[in-house]
């Protein structure tokens, strides 16, 4: 059902997209080559990084997954030095280990009661899949820039794409379509297009253009953390000292990742 819903979400987000850039007389015309990074960064970053994230939740609590998740700011310092040539700064690496630690602090509690069995010994795999996906949708997205595609064409050919990729696993999955009409169904789903994914990509692919994958994959580690403080007013999450030096320790990496060093 996840699968079938992240398509439709991608076909809303489509169709807002095209609108804009129609009415917005933005340039719609790019040659084949162009159209195949288009839709490699929506088959990565849009496509089946979700779809491996849906599966691994099937069979590991969100904690778990959002710290393996997490591991993507390793994966964009990698991949970037091989595949964009990108610098590897040792600051970078030093914060993104602190990041790490803390997120391991903050679902403590989630990593103590993971038990280890073969459907979730597989589910880790697929977990980390998807950060190694969504780290090469980020490449790409960075690549595109470089070779001057705009971000907002780019995420509405590549949402296209990647809709049509999920329609044909779907279909393949023996899925069915289904829309429940509820306010909560709807609101939800129009939250997640628009909200979601139309503005929360443009302006985070718009910072990895600026900053580089490699810092601005810090984003994964706040926002567990902007998650835990809603958390705390409308579900009443109760904070653990461990939790405190969890986020002590992301907000001290984040420092040491965006920090401006004098020469």
């Amino acid at each position: 059902m996840h699968i079938l819903r992240a398509a439709l979400a991608r076909y809303l987000q489509t169709g807002r997209q095209f609108f804009f850039c129609r009415i917005s007389g933005l340039n719609l015309k790019y040659n084949v080559k162009e159209h195949l990074f288009i839709a490699l960064q929506g088959f990565f970053l849009f496509g089946i990084n979700y779809w491996l994230v849906y599966l691994a939740e099937v069979h590991l609590p969100s904690g778990l997954v959002a710290v393996i998740f997490s591991m993507i700011i390793f994966f964009n310092i990698f991949n970037g030095a091989v595949f964009i040539g990108s610098p590897i700064r040792v600051r970078v690496i030093a914060g993104a280990a602190l990041g790490i630690i803390g997120m391991g602090l903050l679902f403590k509690q989630e990593l103590l009661s993971f038990s280890l069995s073969s459907d979730n010994s597989l589910a880790l795999v697929i977990a980390g899949l998807g950060a190694l996906t969504a780290s090469l949708g980020n490449i790409t997205s960075v690549h595109n820039q470089k070779i001057d595609l705009p971000v907002i064409q780019t995420n509405a050919f590549g949402m296209m794409y990647s809709a049509l990729f999920m329609l044909i696993i779907s279909l393949m999955m023996g899925k069915h379509f289904s829309f429940e009409i509820s306010y909560a169904y709807i609101g939800s789903l129009l939250y997640l297009s628009i909200f979601g994914s139309i503005i929360a990509f443009t302006c985070y692919l718009t910072l990895l253009g600026k900053i580089g994958a490699d810092k601005a994959a810090y984003v994964n580690l706040i926002i567990p953390v902007i998650a835990l403080i809603l958390s705390t007013i409308f579900e009443e999450y109760t904070w653990t000292l461990y939790a405190f030096i969890g986020v002590a320790l992301i907000l001290i990496g984040n420092m040491l990742v965006l920090i401006k060093v004098k020469r």
